[in-house]
């Protein structure tokens, strides 16, 4: 196969815990040629969605990681597998690039995640579908309401809806200190919606992350756990990763989404839950990968290229 890799940029990989990279490693592993580009690669030319495409090759030297040819313009046709690994934030320019990945799937391409499910399933709000398994959540721009749901539940966390990694979730306790700055902050002052939880006190134990590839379920998670006083467990935010079985109520949750996921177009996903409740749907480029592996042995990087594999096939 070859295997175009839509993603950050390269120089920016962490390769000893970088997801996408343990893709990549596994495909040239199996004797796939692999390429890369951005979104800013990505244009629609003469009718045809095209990009300026590199081939990349493996070094096999942690820092210094790669080789990139020179750019080619080619149709995002002309590879077997079209892999969307680009990070938020989901602002405008990802949903443009959906479209044209979209665009591109109808000249003959093969896009996965496919980009409208990527669009239809904002990973805060795709909760809201699965609500039996969910806590208390409020989703609005409107301060009294807000503040309703804290004099209700005391202790809250409040989080942007195109965030990752942690970034801009606050957390108001019983006394309501700073409830209206982080609402201002959020809201940008009753302009932008937001999402308001209560606190699950089961987070000190790690934010969960439980994968799921072809409508299967990945047998460990990845606990997350906050450190330093942190209320997010998030790698990003300083949080310590802790590879463990699922259980019981994990796996009713991913048991219960992992066919409805796939057979909607995505791949690969990842599950947040905390205690017992799922908190947000990954869908854009989840990761943790390597750190399942490098903790579990079970190879989650070939389980997601066989996936791969059987859906490129049609198997």
């Amino acid at each position: 196969m070859k295997i175009a890799f839509l993603t950050d940029p390269l120089s920016q990989f962490k390769t000893y815990k970088d997801s996408t990279f343990a893709m990549m490693r596994e495909a040239v592993r199996r004797g796939y040629a692999v390429y890369a580009f951005g979104p800013a690669d990505m244009a629609l030319e003469g009718g045809k969605v095209i990009a300026s495409i590199s081939k990349i090759t493996l070094t096999g030297d942690s820092e210094d990681w790669y080789r990139a040819e020179a750019p080619q313009a080619l149709p995002l046709s002309a590879f077997d597998a079209v892999l969307q690994r680009k990070d938020p934030p989901f602002d405008m320019e990802y949903i443009y690039a959906t479209y044209l990945l979209e665009l591109a799937e109808q000249q003959g391409a093969r896009v996965f995640n496919k980009p409208a499910a990527i669009r239809n399933h904002n990973e805060k709000l795709s909760i809201a579908q699965f609500s039996q398994f969910t806590a208390p959540t409020l989703v609005t721009r409107d301060e009294q309401r807000i503040r309703a749901f804290h004099r209700e539940h005391q202790d809250i966390i409040l989080k942007p809806l195109d965030g990752m990694g942690g970034a801009g979730i606050f957390r108001i306790r019983a006394d309501g200190m700073n409830l209206g700055s982080v609402i201002e902050t959020l809201t940008l002052n009753g302009s932008r919606t937001i999402m308001i939880q209560r606190y699950i006190p089961e987070i000190v134990n790690g934010d969960k992350r439980i994968l799921l590839i072809g409508g299967k379920v990945v047998p460990y998670a990845l606990a997350r756990i906050p450190q330093n006083g942190e209320v997010r467990g998030n790698l990003a935010a300083g949080g310590v990763g802790v590879a463990q079985e699922l259980s019981a109520r994990d796996l009713e949750i991913a048991q219960t989404l992992a066919p409805q996921l796939y057979q909607r177009g995505l791949l690969l996903v990842g599950l947040d839950v905390i205690g017992d409740c799922l908190t947000e749907v990954n869908v854009t480029s989840p990761t943790c990968f390597q750190e399942i592996t490098q903790q579990k042995g079970v190879d989650v990087a070939a389980m997601f290229i066989d996936a791969l594999e059987t859906a490129v096939s049609g198997r």
